[in-house]
Parts: C-alpha cells; sequence; structure tokens
C-alpha cells in the first residue's frame, strides 16, 4: 500500500512539474505541494536524511518550471555541514556528521536590490528530535510546519515571476536545519551567494497552514522598518485581519536575517494541538488560506516595488528577553498566537502538566495568575516569570460568560 502511495505521489509530483505554469490552478498546486512534501514517502524530511533529498530536488524542480535561475553555491543548492545529535546538550564531538541542502531559485530583474522570500522545508522525521509526541517512532510529516510555507513560496515564486514589480530583484530560499536550530539559514547570512548589503528586506513563511474561520494573520517583526505599518494601511490585505508584533526576534529563519540588520516579517497562522506530533498531516490544512495569504505576499511586495531600500530599526525584542533567563516554569499550555481578545487564550491544554491538574480546558482565556493581570501573551510569559518550580498561585480564566478561578502548583 505504500509503495502505491508513494508511486502515485511521485507522478502527481512530476505531471506538477511538466505542466506549463501559465496552465496550473494555483489551488490545485498549493494542495500537490503541500500532499507530496508532507506525504510518508519524504520520511518527515530530517535534514540530512534521504527525505531531505527527495524534498530538496522536488523544490528544485518546481522552481526550475516556474523559470527561476540557480543561486546556489552548487547549482540550486547551498550545502552546509553540521553535527546531529539528539541530546541538543549533548558536546558537539559526539554526534553523527551530517549534510543539509538550502535550495536557491533567483529572478534576476537587474535591480540594486534583491527581497528573499524563505520558508523551511525540514522537519522531525520520525519525531527523535523536537517532538511533542515522546516515545512516538512515527512519521512526523509536517504538513503545517513547514509544507505550507514551502507551497506559499512556490506560489508566491510563480506570481513574481509574471509580475511587473521589476524594481527589486527576488531569491526564493526553502532553508533546511530550521528545526535543529535555524542551520540553513544562518550558513546562508554567514556564507551568501549575494552580498548582504543588496538585501532590502527578508519575508519568512513558517507555519500558514492553519488560516482560522476569522482570517487572523500573525505578523512578527512589524517593527523592523518603519514601511511595514503605514505600506500595510495602503493594503486591502485581502480580508485578513493582521495581528502585528514589532520585535525581529522568533523561532523561525528570519531571525538569521534580523541579527544581520535586514528588515524581516515572520507569518504565521498559529501553533495547534498537533505541533510537532504525527498529526499534523495534510488534510487538517487550509489549502484556500495558503492562498490568500500568499496573494497578500504579493501585494505587500508589489506595494514596496518603488519605495526604495527599506530603513532598518532595531526592535525591543520581547521573545528573546522573556523567554530567558526569567523563565523557570512553565503552566503546560499552547498560547494562541492569533488570538485578538483580552487575555491569553489556551489553544490547547498539554497532557500531564500543571494546568491540566487545575483543571484548565482548551479555549480558557488567562486574565491573570496572581496578582498579575494579563492583557496578552507578552503579559502572560512576564507572569510566569514571578515563580519558580513548586510554586502555587491562582489563575482566573474567562470560560464562555463564566470567569473561573483554578489554583496551580508548577
Amino acid at each position: 500500500m505504500l509503495q502505491r502511495l508513494s508511486s502515485l505521489l511521485s507522478i502527481m509530483a512530476c505531471l506538477l512539474i511538466a505542466v506549463p505554469v501559465q496552465a496550473q490552478d494555483p489551488l490545485q498546486s498549493i494542495r500537490v505541494d503541500v500532499v507530496y512534501l508532507a506525504s510518508d514517502y519524504l520520511q518527515g524530511r530530517e535534514t540530512g536524511t534521504q527525505g531531505e533529498v527527495l524534498a530538496a530536488d522536488y523544490i528544485a524542480s518546481r522552481f526550475e518550471a516556474i523559470g527561476l535561475t540557480p543561486k546556489g553555491s552548487n547549482g540550486w543548492f547551498q550545502s552546509f555541514d553540521f553535527t546531529f545529535n539528539t541530546n541538543p546538550h549533548a558536546d558537539p564531538k559526539d554526534g553523527e556528521p551530517r549534510t543539509g541542502n538550502n535550495v536557491l531559485g533567483y529572478i534576476d530583474n537587474g535591480a540594486a536590490t534583491t527581497v528573499v522570500i524563505g520558508a523551511h522545508y525540514d522537519h522531525l522525521g520520525h519525531g527523535a528530535f523536537g517532538s511533542r509526541a515522546p516515545g512516538d517512532s512515527s512519521i512526523h510529516n509536517g504538513a503545517d510546519d513547514n509544507a505550507s510555507g514551502v507551497a506559499a513560496l512556490i506560489e508566491i515564486a510563480t506570481q513574481l515571476k509574471a509580475s511587473e514589480a521589476n524594481k527589486n530583484n527576488y531569491l526564493f530560499l526553502a532553508f533546511s536545519g530550521e528545526e535543529l536550530g535555524l542551520y540553513g539559514s544562518k550558513h546562508f547570512v554567514n556564507a551568501p551567494t549575494l552580498g548582504l548589503d543588496q538585501i532590502n528586506y527578508m519575508i519568512n513563511l513558517d507555519m500558514v497552514g492553519r488560516l482560522n474561520e476569522e482570517k487572523v494573520l500573525a505578523v512578527n517583526g512589524a517593527g523592523t522598518s518603519p514601511s511595514w505599518k503605514t505600506t500595510f494601511e495602503t493594503m486591502n490585505v485581502q480580508g485578513l485581519t493582521l495581528k502585528l508584533s514589532d520585535s525581529g526576534v522568533g523561532p523561525s529563519d528570519h531571525t538569521s536575517f534580523y541579527l544581520k540588520e535586514i528588515p524581516v516579517l515572520h507569518l504565521f497562522t498559529g501553533q495547534h494541538q498537533d505541533y510537532h506530533k504525527p498529526a499534523d498531516d495534510s488534510e487538517l490544512i487550509n489549502f484556500e488560506g495558503i492562498q490568500t495569504i500568499s496573494d497578500f505576499v504579493v501585494e505587500l511586495v508589489q506595494k514596496l516595488n518603488k519605495a526604495g531600500k527599506l530603513e532598518y530599526e532595531k526592535t525591543k525584542d520581547e521573545q528573546q528577553g522573556r523567554e530567558a533567563a526569567r523563565y523557570k516554569v512553565s503552566l503546560g499550555v499552547m498560547p494562541d498566537y492569533v488570538s485578538n481578545g483580552e487575555g491569553m487564550r489556551i489553544d490547547a491544554v498539554l497532557d500531564g502538566r500543571p494546568a491540566q491538574a487545575a483543571g484548565l480546558l482548551d479555549g480558557d482565556v488567562i486574565i491573570k495568575i496572581g496578582d498579575k493581570d494579563v492583557a496578552d501573551v507578552y503579559g502572560y510569559m512576564e507572569a510566569l516569570g514571578n515563580y519558580s518550580k513548586g510554586d502555587e498561585t491562582t489563575v482566573i480564566v474567562k470560560r464562555g460568560e463564566e470567569t473561573v478561578t483554578v489554583t496551580v502548583t508548577f
């Protein structure tokens, strides 16, 4: 059965690559890209494995079919060496030497500046590293994380190849090694295949496959250039509700560019209970949502076409500062990063953690921890910084129309 499925997926992918770009239905292309990349055939796309190589070859073929030109250090590819170890605290000498590959496609408009649009394509393989389902060696297909971002990247490249927005060149960069510590993006900014001073700005697509009914899109990095917010105000934003965060630092590949003083954006439709689990499969993806977000990026790029090189601004990096030394305990919930309401909405309560023991539920909105009011996810992080393991406190939540108080022991 698996062999037949693998063969079918290969045929689907080859047919998509062979069909002229103009003849392709965008939504169908997005669907095929996600389904192929998130299939068992690729064994979870762990960096340095045969599954990653198959994914990289597929992306390169899609870039070629669109009409991009190679921009790697070796054709479409830029290789990087690293040491793999399932224990992140182990001595680097004790791991397994591996090689990962970024995939780079380029549109050369003869411009002085280049816009980088990126998405990582690696995932967790069978979950030996980074899984939220410990002990489960099933294939972690990573449909949302991040086959969704790669499908959007390919769709954006397709549209920009036909666009008249030619005041920038465009580099489409599919990173590997993101899940292991941003290896691919760090390697690129330290050994770029074009001058970093030529890069105008970078847009990162990471987990854009679960757009909700309210069409809320988290846009991180909105403070890294004054041009971002003023441009958003001129757009129709494709019917999306933008939830803006200023910080240029976060757990994805845009951080590598921000630290080189390049304006960045990270687009994200929110975490969910399937994050880093085998259940993150393609049947749960909102393909129309990926199309909407792709159209949003193209509209943004076109609006900025004649804006020249964007001004960079350093931001107050909330996430980096708050997740550093101050974070000693965990409540054991997954925050809803795209909620626009007051408080911090719980997207999922994790099994066996303090929140579950206290009786908190999915959908509860935390409004107070101890004597600290919680206005949003950052207020939630700040409140947790006051506690150590073994401490006990009250947590007040809104549950529908009710206000509920529970006692939590960390």
